[in-house]
């Protein structure tokens, strides 16, 4: 397309000192009528191009507007190019190379620094890439979306206005107004399925400023967990929570004190131990256990 071929002569441009028609003919495989037009089209938008004709001649964009190469140190770089090597895991296209060609130039050739790795997917994979791309799609179109969501309270059809997509505590969540319950709303990706993207548009909200601070909706009613681990739960206490999450007992163990945002994450993830914890608090939880403890008894006396 030819918007896109104007684009890609300016990206040139910015980035080499001097090109020549030629060259720029066989790079977008066009002739050298179609490039001068383009060069004409370029100059009537504003943008300052200079032509030398003769030996050592070529296309140029005058210096001020250059974009300057030392805009970004090499470590600004690189944690630039790092992140996108991230949303790349997650975004059915490939957002690196394309920037790394556009920063580069004769001078300055950019290399990707592979000591570190920041991979956003998760089993999911395929999944989360189309529900990402579709969100993503969503909420430039301000366009409505459903999905079937899957939560501790049960199945339910939502409809919503989407306004954010958000990565936080390992999760992917969509951030958005509900029709079905008139509120704003944060919805996990990994438990909404049966996504699709609604004909229907939407007015943008005006969004309160403390509904986007997004820790509150994972701190808010917590609950104080009180439990003593056995030895061999150390490393998991440590990689989950930090090195001071815990106290050693005299008697032995590992006195473990955490707030929880919910009961059902508490509880699946205290259940996730089996007999190498004892729950001290809360006495809900503590009943739950035992009550839990009883069934699964129950159960393997009866097969």
């Amino acid at each position: 397309m030819k918007i896109e071929r104007l684009i890609g002569i300016i990206t040139i441009l910015l980035q080499q000192d001097k090109v020549t028609a030629p060259e720029l003919a066989a790079r977008f495989e066009v002739s050298r009528r179609t490039i001068n037009r383009d060069i004409e089209a370029i100059c009537k938008a504003g943008i300052p191009l200079i032509t030398i004709q003769g030996f050592d001649g070529g296309i140029s964009i005058s210096d001020s507007y250059k974009i300057d190469k030392t805009l970004f140190t090499q470590d600004e770089l690189q944690t630039i190019l790092t992140g996108l090597k991230g949303i790349d895991s997650v975004s059915p296209g490939a957002y690196l190379s394309g920037i790394m060609e556009k920063l580069s130039s004769r001078e300055r050739q950019i290399v990707v620094d592979d000591t570190m790795v920041i991979d956003l997917a998760s089993h999911y994979h395929d999944a989360l890439t189309h529900k990402i791309s579709l969100i993503k799609k969503a909420v430039r179109c301000r366009r409505m979306i459903s999905f079937q969501y899957y939560s501790e309270k049960g199945e339910s059809q939502r409809r919503i206005e989407a306004y954010r997509l958000i990565f936080k505590w390992s999760s992917w969540y969509v951030f958005g107004y509900c029709h079905s319950r008139n509120d704003y709303r944060l919805f996990k990706l990994n438990r909404l399925w049966d996504l699709s993207v609604l004909e229907d548009h939407f007015v943008p909200r005006e969004i309160p400023e403390k509904r986007l601070d997004f820790d509150a909706y994972f701190s808010s009613h917590t609950i104080h967990l009180k439990a003593i681990f056995t030895e061999t739960e150390r490393h998991r206490l440590i990689d989950e929570y930090g090195r001071d999450s815990y106290v050693p007992c005299e008697g032995g163990g590992l006195l473990f004190e955490w707030d929880f945002a919910g009961y059902q994450n508490m509880r699946q993830w205290i259940l996730s131990f089996g007999d190498q914890v004892l729950v001290l608090e809360p006495e809900e939880l503590r009943a739950d256990i035992r009550r839990q403890s009883e069934k699964i008894l129950q159960r393997y006396q009866e097969t």
